[in-house]
């Protein structure tokens, strides 16, 4: 019987969520949940960019309970509504809806919880029997998931340095840009992207649960972060402008410490503006690749950019990767015990379900 399948939230990463979830054949979509007026009531199809599904979008979340949801693939935003969004958590959770999301940081390592919110959701898991799974940034399959699977194919390894090099021109989300990256805003302010507790909740755990996956465990979590001004004025398409003399460019390392030494690193290297910052690394090629480099015998490096066939911008191939993370994930989270899962609760992830090569019969 297919697993009954809801999106809420139909944006950067809710798009292809969506998408990932017709074309996976274990899956029913069901219902799919936004914010927008505009959007109440249109078929879901047409605001992917499929043809009409027969699902219509709403804003009434009990609607959409009512469709008999197994699970929710939840991509509405958390980083400017995070109590809003935990109150939604919990009452899927609390209707016995299991949960796949990019959306809840604090969620990717259990035991760095605060433990007000950990007890709340573990709560909220015993009440419905069912489970959360959070899939993290970058996406997260390249900061867990694919380190460890090449841990695995190297000896004697010194450094595990998890790379994204972006232009965030590209990302078409003006107010993250601008308001979480701080691009545009001037040099002496920190914007929330680049305080040292955001770093250590979004990158932190996941630097852990690789240091977990090889057996060993993590002294300290560092974080340095430096920025570049703009050198001239620079007009974005879809962003407006960003003028001369403000942030143009950062850079940051989370660095997982052993014995004094970095030894996981997760690296950003985000501009605005090609130009700026150009002693700092660049993309192999185009404007944005994730890149997973391990300091081991033989020295590994892997570059990855992928290319959306419904998104336009570098950033659209990542955010359906991400996507398609935690969508293919959802029968491993709907036949796991309940509670909060991590990567290493799940078996590696796999397309099963995302292949019809064969003509139904």
């Amino acid at each position: 019987m297919a697993i009954r399948t809801g999106v809420w939230g139909i944006g950067n990463v809710g798009r292809p969520a969506v998408r990932a979830v017709v074309s996976h054949g274990e899956l029913e979509l069901v219902a799919v949940m936004v914010s927008s007026p505009e959007k109440d009531g249109q078929d879901a199809g047409g605001l992917v960019g499929l043809d009409p599904l027969g699902v219509l979008a709403t804003r009434d979340v009990g609607q959409a309970l009512a469709a008999g949801l197994d699970v929710v693939a939840y991509t509405a935003s958390g980083d400017m509504r995070p109590v809003e969004a935990m109150a939604d958590l919990e009452r899927l959770l609390r209707a016995g809806v299991d949960v796949v999301s990019t959306s809840f940081y604090p969620l990717l390592h259990p035991e760095l919880c605060p433990e007000e919110v950990r007890t709340s959701i573990e709560s909220a898991c015993r009440e419905g029997n069912a489970s959360i799974f959070v899939s993290g940034m970058d996406p997260g399959w390249v900061m867990d998931v694919l380190p460890i699977l090449l841990s695995g194919v190297v000896a004697d390894i010194r450094e595990i340095r998890m790379q994204e090099l972006f232009n965030y021109a590209l990302y078409h989300q003006p107010e993250a840009v601008r308001d979480l990256a701080g691009f545009g805003q001037p040099m002496e302010a920190t914007p929330p992207m680049l305080l040292d507790f955001g770093l250590q909740m979004v990158w932190g755990p996941m630097l852990r649960l690789i240091a977990e996956a090889l057996g060993e465990s993590l002294d300290a979590v560092e974080t340095v972060v430096e920025k570049r001004a703009l050198e001239r004025d620079v007009e974005v398409p879809g962003m407006g402008h960003f003028a001369e003399g403000t942030q143009g460019a950062f850079r940051f390392e989370v660095r997982g410490m052993v014995d004094g030494t970095a030894r996981i690193v997760a690296e950003h290297v985000t501009r605005i503006d090609d130009a700026c910052a150009p002693e700092w690394p660049y993309p192999p090629e185009g404007q944005g690749a994730h890149r997973v480099l391990l300091d081991a015998n033989p020295h590994l490096e892997l570059s990855l950019h992928a290319d959306d066939h419904f998104e336009t911008g570098a950033a659209a191939g990542g955010n359906g990767t991400a996507a398609a993370r935690m969508v293919n994930a959802i029968p491993a989270v709907s036949a796991a015990a309940a509670g909060i899962l991590t990567p290493l609760d799940l078996p590696s992830p796999t397309g099963q379900g995302q292949t019809r090569w064969r003509k139904a019969t």
